[in-house]
């Protein structure tokens, strides 16, 4: 399993793309992906809803569990992966690539966040 270098890494294994025009892209690790078991259900924040850093904003729900999506930083939704809402197995089979969950406009600095060899660390603790 690989942690891509370019991204930032929660402890509650969400992952955050580097800001674009202040805006960074989120979806969950491989690791949680794998923990989860098959993805069945996604619920996402709506557009413009505002998230809290290490509140929860959705829910990922596998034939295993139902667990709570966490907001890595604060900010602003201003997009959803509508593809991953219509085939939740995509959070599972591209985690890193199609299986990405919400774009958000960062307000402030990012958190706590880790890099990939953190994680990796982190993970294997």
């Amino acid at each position: 399993m690989s942690n891509p270098q370019q991204l930032r890494y929660s402890k509650e294994h969400e992952w955050l793309s580097a800001a674009a025009d202040g805006v960074s892209t989120v979806g969950i690790t491989e690791h949680a992906a794998n923990a989860l078991g098959d993805v069945v259900y996604v619920d996402l924040p709506a557009v413009g809803t505002e998230i809290t850093a290490g509140e929860t904003c959705g829910e990922l729900e596998s034939t295993k569990s139902v667990s709570d999506l966490y907001a890595p930083v604060n900010g602003e939704i201003t997009a959803v992966n509508e593809d991953v809402v219509a085939d939740p197995s995509l959070v599972n089979s591209a985690p890193f690539e199609g299986g990405w969950l919400f774009k958000v406009k960062i307000s402030g600095e990012p958190g706590e966040l880790l890099s990939a060899d953190e994680y990796a660390a982190f993970i294997q603790s």
